[in-house]
Parts: structure tokens; C-alpha cells; sequence
């Protein structure tokens, strides 16, 4: 793979002093152009920019490989790595270049963003809140990284909530933008701490946590989940708190929880058994078994899917229609239902951070982090 990277046409190979000289000031433009960006580009986007830096200035990877455990450099050494024989003209080449494409997306969503939806909330930078025809709508806005939920976007989803909880709509709807509807906890979460900042780490993490899950439990109006493509995790876990769930057809439900060292939270070590019986929630928390949409309504963790081509106007017309009902109405028979299993989720949720806090310190867990990006780097 590397041999093909570098393989250029022989009329390529003739690089003249003046042509190298543009190719170093347009490098050293694209090093200025990106202290200009504004928005994170992600850490995916910011490896492949350091190790075509690196390439470009100092050739082929030198340096000796960082220990397992250190994370953050072994990322940025396998990237850099990665490049194998990559020469420097076309490191700088490749790395003008996606600084550019960074420049040109930015530049795109600022025009769009000129025009802003119509009750769209200010203020967040992860997720995209608006309300609409009674309804508030919360939508995940990482596409880029599948909607990962890193630190931010979790704090956002809880002011979200809270602010949701209090305005004048009468449902609020949680939903992803893109191909997909989350794919859960954002594991680079776990890569800039330093092995001596790992217990402060797990300390706040099941602190955050069950702060995340607390808000659902408590969420005073109907929650409405529409999942709009694949989710993992807990943005599953935290389903069976939602009073419905709508999925399209290309939806699936993962919670790989063993697979990655961990334990089950948002209150589905309790919940998933009373939605589906323990048999199948023993399959899909204990052994990592992907549902497809079917076979999640087949179980009731969802209540209807709905092909992918009309899934967001039938959807939707069914929201607006739900949403035109009395609102307090809908809010006390929603604690009606609820008020008998309340103290009972908080302690659950409780537990569940507690016990996976536990596992983020384990071998167990770290190993399996580490494999993950270790296979990940490979693709």
C-alpha cells in the first residue's frame, strides 16, 4: 500500500528550484491558513496533519515507538509511521491540500450558517437545538465522527435537555444528523490522559455520566427518540428512558460493552431485561449482539421503523401531530408512569457508574482500548 502511495508518473519526477520554491510558500501558507480555523477539525483530521507535517519537514518516521500506554504519542507515532516512504514534496502536497478542503468546508458552513434555521437555540457547538411547531429538537452534530459523544457534546446534551424541559414546547426529540444516529462515547475521550491522571479521569467520567443518564431519567415531558441511522452504546443504553423510540429500516443497536472492557449504564442493566426479557438483553450487554431495526421493534426497545426513503416525513408528521395534544396534560401522565420508577433508576444509574468506573481502570479495559486503536490505525 505504501509502494502505491508514492508512485508517481516519471514527467512528476523533474521538480525545477522555482517549483519547489512555490510548494514550500504554499506550505507555509497552509501552516498560517490553519491557526485560522475555527472549528475543531477532529482528531482523526489533526493525526493525518501532523504526520504529513512531520513527513514534509523531517522524511520517513524516525522516532523511536512510544510505549502502549501512552496513548496520545502512539497515535501520533502510528500516523506518522503510517507514511512510510511518503516523499516530501508530497507530504507538503498532501498536506496543502487537506488544509484546503478544511479551509473550504469551514467556509461553506459559515455561509449556511448565515441563515440560521428558524428557532434555532445559540450557544452549542456539538449538537444543533431548535424549536418548531411545539416541538424541541435535539439533534447530534458530529457527523464527522459519527456523532461521537465527547465531554462537550455531553454537557450540551444535559443544557439541551434542561432548557428543554422548561420552554414552551410540548415534546422534545432527540435525533442524529447524518448517516448516523450516534456511535456512542467518544473513546479519544480516553487518549490525552496520562496514566497518573487515570483515576481522576474515571472519577469524573462516572460523575459526568451519571449526570447524563440522571437528566433523561427526570426529563418532565415526552422524550421522543428518532434514529435515524446506526447507534452505539449509550445513546442505546439511554433508549429505554425515551417514551418512544422511531427508527428507519437502516438502523441498527450495539452495545459492545464486554468487547471493549466495560460495563452497561444508562439503567439498561435494569430496563433492557423488563423491555425485552433477560435472554435477549443477556445477548446484546453481555455478548455484543448487534439488533437490526426489526429485530429491535420485534423486542420493544423500539415501537415502529419506518423504510428509509419516507422515514423523516412520516416521522415527522406524526410528531407535529403529537404535539398539537395539551401539553401539561401530556406531562402529568408522563410522571404518572414514571413516578413509581424513579427512585429505583437513580439508584440503578448509581450502581452502574459506579461499577464502570471500576472498569475503566481495569486491564480489562485498557487493553481493549488500545487494541481498538491499534486496529484502528491499521485501516
Amino acid at each position: 500500500r505504501q509502494a502505491q502511495a508514492v508512485c508517481i508518473p516519471a514527467s512528476h519526477l523533474h521538480v525545477t528550484a522555482a517549483t519547489m520554491q512555490v510548494s514550500q510558500q504554499d506550505f507555509k501558507k497552509a501552516q498560517e491558513q490553519l491557526k485560522l480555523l475555527k472549528k475543531d477539525p477532529g482528531n482523526e483530521t489533526k493525526l493525518k496533519l501532523y504526520a504529513l507535517f512531520k513527513q514534509a519537514t523531517e522524511g520517513p518516521c524516525n522516532a523511536p515507538k512510544p510505549g502502549m500506554l501512552d496513548f496520545v504519542k502512539k497515535a501520533k507515532w502510528d500516523a506518522w509511521n503510517s507514511l512510510g516512504n511518503l516523499s516530501q514534496d508530497n507530504a507538503r502536497q498532501k498536506y496543502t491540500e487537506l488544509v484546503s478542503s478544511l479551509i473550504s468546508a469551514e467556509s461553506a458552513g459559515q455561509k449556511k450558517d448565515a441563515s440560521p434555521e428558524e428557532g434555532r437555540h445559540d450557544g452549542y457547538e456539538t449538537i444543533i437545538v431548535t424549536t418548531k411547531n411545539n416541538i424541541t429538537k435535539i439533534m447530534f452534530n458530529r457527523p464527522d465522527r459519527k456523532n461521537a459523544i465527547n465531554h462537550k457534546m455531553y454537557r450540551e446534551i444535559m443544557k439541551a435537555l434542561e432548557e428543554a424541559g422548561k420552554d414552551d414546547s410540548t415534546i422534545a426529540v432527540i435525533t442524529g444528523n447524518g448517516d448516523y444516529y450516534s456511535s456512542g462515547n467518544d473513546l479519544t475521550n480516553f487518549t490525552n490522559v496520562q496514566p497518573s491522571d487515570m483515576e481522576k479521569m474515571a472519577q469524573d467520567g462516572a460523575v459526568l455520566l451519571r449526570e447524563f443518564v440522571d437528566h433523561f431519567i427526570d426529563f418532565p415531558k415526552p422524550l421522543i427518540a428518532v434514529v435515524n441511522g446506526p447507534a452505539i452504546g449509550i445513546c442505546v443504553t439511554v433508549l429505554g428512558l425515551c417514551d418512544l423510540v422511531y427508527a428507519s429500516d437502516r438502523a441498527t443497536f450495539h452495545t459492545p460493552f464486554s468487547q471493549l472492557g466495560q460495563s452497561p449504564e444508562g439503567c439498561s442493566s435494569y430496563l433492557f431485561p423488563k423491555i425485552m426479557g433477560l435472554a435477549k438483553a443477556n445477548e446484546m450487554l453481555l455478548f455484543n449482539r448487534r439488533l437490526t431495526a426489526a429485530e429491535a421493534c420485534a423486542q420493544g426497545l423500539v415501537n415502529e421503523v419506518f423504510p428509509d426513503g419516507t422515514f423523516q416525513k412520516e416521522v415527522w408528521a406524526r410528531l407535529e401531530a403529537y404535539a398539537t395534544l395539551p401539553k401539561n396534560t401530556l406531562a402529568v401522565c408522563k410522571q404518572l408512569l414514571r413516578s413509581k420508577e424513579k427512585e429505583k433508576l437513580h439508584e440503578v444509574n448509581s450502581r452502574e457508574c459506579e461499577v464502570l468506573k471500576e472498569r475503566w481502570l481495569s486491564d480489562d479495559c485498557i487493553n481493549a482500548i488500545v487494541s481498538f486503536f491499534q486496529k484502528k490505525s491499521k485501516l
